[in-house]
Order: C-alpha cells, then structure tokens, then sequence
C-alpha cells in the first residue's frame, strides 16, 4: 500500500468507522456466536499472495462482526464503561504513524515531555495535592500504565522493594528471603480481583479486611487485623484503598484508613480505576478526600474519560520509589540527559520498556472537549443511573441493594437467588441489552451501568420495560 492508496484507503476507514458507530444502537449488543466460531472462516494459514484491501473490508462483515460485543452500543450496560471518542480514535492514529517507542526521553522527547504535562493537567483537574505533580521540580509525578492492574501491582512492588531496602538498611544481616516471607498486604473484600493477582505475582501475602454494611473499609477492622498479624510476626508493607468497587462502586474510607497507613508506615495504594474519572466534578471531588496520605494514586481515563483504551493514569508523591524499584540502564538505553534532573525515563515507572505515545489521546480530548464538557459527560451518566434507580424503586417487585453514588445501580427482584439468576439468564439470551452480576454478600445482584458515551434517557427507559416485561415471565414460571 503507497501513500496514494493509504489516503483513500484511510478515508474509507474513516467513514466505515463513523458508519459502525453511527448505526451501532441497530446492531445486537451481543453476539450469536459459540467459542470456536471464527476459524472454520478463515484460512489456516497466511495467504503466500496479497489479498485485496475490498477483500479484507468485506471479511469484518462476514466474520469480525458476528463476534463482536458491542461495548459502545446504548444497550450495553455490562461491566463499567470503556471510553471513546472521535478526538481519541484521531489521536491513535497518529500515534500509530508516529510510531515512536517512547522508553526514554532521547527514544522520543515529546512523546516523554507530553505525557508529564498531561498527567499536570489531569491531577489538577482532580485537585490532587501538589506533591504528586511534577511541575515546579516536585518529588512526585504521573505515569500512564496501561491499565489499573499494572498499576496495581507497581505499586506493590516499589513499596516491596523499599521496606526490603528499610529493613535490611536496620538489620544487614536479613536476606531478602526472609523478610518476604513475613510480607503482608491488604485490601478490602470488595477490592477486584487484580488486587489478589497483585499479591500473587509479588510473592507476598494478602489479606482481605471485612467491609462494613455499605461496603466500605473501615479504620477498626484494619487496626485489628495489623495488630493480629504484627503479633504473629508478619511485616504489614502495603494497602490498597479502592474507590468505587466494582461490584456496587462502594468507598473505602480513605480519611480513616490513611492516618493508620501513614502511621504505621505502610504504602497506601488508592485505586479508583471507574470512579476517578468522576472527581474532576467538584460536586464529587470529596470522595476523594483523604488522598493526601495515599504514596500512589491510579484511575482510568479509559474508563469514563472518552480517552479510548489504554491509559490509565498513576501518580505517585515520590517517583524515586518507582525508579528506585525499576531502574536498569544498559549501555545502549542511556543518553546524555538523563542525569540532568530536568526530564524522567518511563521506562523506570513501569513493567514494560516500551510504550506508546498515549498522552496524544488526552491531550486531543482534553482540548476538544475541555473541562466543562468532560465534566457535563460524566453529569449525565450520573444522572441516568439515578433515573434508573427512580424507576427500579417505584416497582416493588424489586430492590435497591447498594447506595447509587455515580452511574451503577445494583438491583434485583425481592426473593431468591435463583429468581434473579432467571432474570439474568433471560435478559442475557434475549440480547437486547447486555447486563452482568456480582454477589453482595450472599445475594445475587444484577449490576446496571451506564456506559456508552451516546446512552440517552430513551435507552435507559426502553431497557427497564425489556427488564420488567422478562421479571414478569420469570416470577410466573416460578409459580407455574
């Protein structure tokens, strides 16, 4: 493919996109397909001679297509929102003809230099304190992870690797091994999944801290748990506060748990991977108290942001906690400023040595939406979850099993577990709208989220008469 194809072929990307999300509400949210779909297809090898570009388009119809969940589509209220936007997808094309692998700031300046600026710009549209900004020569900075589970576990091992440091510093005599082995982190019950990978990847212990009735951590029941450990023996190095949990979008009490970790010296790892988005709205800003005594922060922008996968946004108040962990230099990565004080290597932040140039995609959607866009976007989701809510209440057939706060309401028909895993499986086949569960507790729940970026009020209410007309067959086939 020359230049001169590319720009008609580009084009006509273009527009197939701008077509797909266009009509995308007409497509099935969900496919029709059985695991194994796809390669009787296709060819079992790659072609030995081009095929045709009109060839290729035709195939996404006729194979890719079928097994797409449609995740932007306004029926879609599974799992947590994914972003998009046009200003992101325009973004990532020219990061991809860019093409740069920004490892360092000599690998490619701007694409260091613009990532630093803009992870400035989120965190004080977040209002987050001063020492986890770069700018005016801070300790601390933002990094672009690509995703909250990288962050995570980052996190885990730059505190892992400083209380080694701490304590064989105090005793040389310690091994590495045996401090490891006494190593213990915690999160609350309700954390995800990711937290518990986190620990297991990092070799150490991890212990989950009863939430309380509405699902939150508490200062009381991690003191208890600290003391019960500390007097086993064991080395308390880490906590992961979570703000807005992925079964209900419950908050850990940050102003209560904070205090302790500082006192007690333990890294505090605030993970607000949905929520987070939601705090450049100063009327939702006060979840966020208490990040002041967090070492590292992380939400994702690729979330609710309309800042299109990946990135995920981390800061921490001392980034040599992270190069001080993750620092290599072969000769062939150095480069003559890397020592000036003046500019920082990703490369040292994160899991990976390469990464893409993933500031471009904040930078188009910061600008092209601004604040106040961005900020009347997540108002609106907002807003949609709460009349969801209003019509869930005015059914008494059902009930509202956690605060709404942002754009997720978990509900469920009053009655057995079973009765709601009918519902579930019935509005799942059906595949007019796409919903999936969570347990609270011992109950089954079905989690509704507002998700796509083009989800009106129209959507929202179309999806609760599908939910009550399929509640009504499963309570009748109960009686039956």
């Amino acid at each position: 493919m020359n230049t001169s194809e590319f720009r008609r072929r580009g084009k006509e990307m273009v527009d197939y996109v701008a077509n797909y999300m266009e009509g995308i509400e007409r497509r099935q949210v969900y496919p029709d397909v059985e695991p194994g779909y796809l390669r009787p297809l296709i060819p079992d090898s790659a072609p030995q001679e081009p095929d045709t570009f009109e060839d290729i388009i035709n195939d996404i119809e006729k194979i890719i297509m079928p097994g797409v969940t449609h995740w932007h589509s306004p029926y879609f209220f599974a799992y947590f929102p994914t972003a998009s936007s046009y200003p992101a997808m325009l973004a990532d094309m020219l990061c991809g003809a860019i093409g740069c692998i920004g490892f360092s700031w000599a690998a490619s300046p701007a694409c260091t230099e613009l990532e630093t600026v803009m992870m400035d710009w989120l965190g004080k549209m977040l209002e987050l304190p001063k020492a986890f900004l770069t700018e005016k020569a801070g300790e601390g900075g933002g990094v672009i992870q690509g995703s909250a589970s990288e962050a995570t576990l980052v996190a885990l091992l730059a505190a892992r690797t400083k209380v080694i440091h701490r304590l064989q510093a105090a005793s040389p005599e310690l091994t590495q091994a045996a401090i490891m082995e006494k190593l213990v982190a915690y999160s609350s019950d309700q954390a995800h999944s990711s937290v518990e990978r986190a620990g297991l990847i990092g070799g150490v212990k991890l212990k989950a801290i009863p939430s309380d009735g509405n699902f939150a951590m508490r200062a009381s029941a991690l003191q208890e748990a600290l003391e019960r450990d500390r007097a086993a023996g064991l080395i308390p190095f880490f906590v992961v506060a979570t703000l807005g949990t992925t079964t209900c979008c419950s908050f850990d009490s940050l102003l209560e748990v904070g205090p302790i970790c500082n006192k007690e010296d333990m890294w505090l790892h605030v993970d607000a991977a949905y929520a987070g988005s939601a705090f450049i709205c100063p009327e939702f800003r006060h979840l966020l108290n208490g990040v002041e005594f967090a070492d590292s922060f992380n939400f994702n922008p690729h979330k609710w942001l309309l800042v299109n996968f990946d990135c995920s946004a981390m800061w921490v108040k001392k980034r040599s906690d992270l190069t001080g962990a993750f620092r290599l230099d072969p000769t062939y990565l150095k480069h003559s400023h890397q020592d000036s004080g003046l500019i920082t290597d990703y490369r040292h932040w994160q899991i990976p040595l390469g990464r893409r140039f993933r500031s471009l995609k904040m930078w188009f959607v910061f600008r092209m939406y601004g604040v106040k866009g961005l900020q009347a976007y997540i108002r609106k989701h907002v807003q949609l979850s709460h009349e969801f809510e209003s019509l869930v209440l005015q059914d008494p057939r059902f009930e509202i099993c956690a605060e709404v706060t942002l754009g997720l309401v978990c509900f469920r028909l009053k009655g057995s577990n079973k009765v709601n895993e009918a519902l579930l499986q019935r509005i799942n086949s059906a595949k007019k709208i796409h919903l999936v569960p969570c347990h609270l507790r011992d109950k089954f729940v079905l989690r509704f989220a507002i998700c796509s970026r083009t989800v009106e009020s129209a959507h929202v209410q179309r999806a609760w008469e599908h939910i009550k007309e399929l509640a009504a067959d499963v309570l009748r086939a109960e009686k039956e």
